[in-house]
């Protein structure tokens, strides 16, 4: 933690994605017009300019913007961490798999793993998006199932190294089943990139969930998800030009402070990893 805050741009990430946690845990604390996230509207009010009583404004149905966004970072950050936490439950123990027994299990595995890069992650969500159909489970489906071939061909890398180490051969000898060699001794000397690159994927798997609903393959309306709200919002931008600026604010910070977080993550975590980069 020490050499992590030493570095200013770190520091800056871990205070952002503070922010952005408390935001949202507090949402129902912090909003001042909770109803208005939860599908409440006050046509009076429509397309109040940001005031002391509307911090960032309202939109078409008089809705306080700055409650829904602070209710979209509680569905970013869930969605979020669902995502990530399939794509690893399914890459994590694949790439284990295939790069401690190598041969014909490593080559199936990695075979069906190149099929699934061969597409750009946002362009394979969309797709498995709108088999699914729209909705933010299903978006939820669709990054997971994007992104975890990304994990396996990480962890395969360094399964393959590690499995050649002494503590792997004694386990080897002393009769351990390959199986427990996996999970107990392979697992958990290969985990710290995999928190790097998890880390800094977050950031693009808000951006990702934010780009389905713009397109309509995300959450639906009435949820306060910042991606629709920016859809929903476009059509007003030259008179309500708060309605997009605010969420997409939230998205940019956000895609920043995990990115500025990973970085300094992998400095510590993954020194060699810089090296190579670099």
């Amino acid at each position: 933690m020490k050499r992590l805050l030493k570095n200013p741009l770190s520091l800056a990430g871990l205070v952002i994605v503070v922010i952005l946690l408390l935001a949202a845990l507090l949402a129902p604390v912090l909003a001042p017009f909770p109803d208005h996230a939860l599908g409440g509207v006050n046509p009076v009010a429509r397309f109040h300019p940001p005031d002391g009583t509307y911090w960032m404004g309202t939109d078409d149905l008089g809705r306080d913007i700055f409650s829904r966004v602070l209710y979209g970072a509680r569905i970013s950050v869930w969605t979020g961490v669902l995502a990530i936490g399939l794509a690893l439950v399914l890459g994590v123990p694949l790439g284990a798999v295939a790069g401690t027994f190598g041969g014909a299990v490593d080559e199936l595995i990695m075979r069906i793993t190149d099929i699934f890069l061969s597409f750009p992650p946002l362009l394979l969500a969309i797709a498995i998006g709108a088999m699914l159909g729209p909705s933010l489970s299903n978006t939820m489906i669709a990054i997971a199932l994007a992104w975890w071939p990304w994990y396996t061909r990480l962890i395969r890398g360094e399964a393959t190294s590690v499995r050649e180490r002494p503590f792997v051969e004694a386990a080897r000898a002393a009769g351990v089943r390959p199986l427990v060699i996996v999970f107990r001794h392979i697992l958990p000397n290969t985990i710290a990139p995999v928190i790097v690159q998890a880390s800094m994927d977050f950031g693009s798997v808000v951006l990702t969930l934010a780009s389905l609903s713009f397109l309509g393959l995300g959450a639906q309306v009435p949820t306060p998800e910042w991606g629709l709200m920016i859809n929903t919002g476009r059509t007003y931008f030259v008179n309500a030009p708060w309605y997009v600026t605010y969420p997409g604010l939230a998205i940019f910070l956000t895609v920043l402070g995990f990115n500025l977080l990973g970085d300094g993550l992998r400095e510590v975590l993954d020194p060699k990893g810089v090296k190579r980069s670099a």
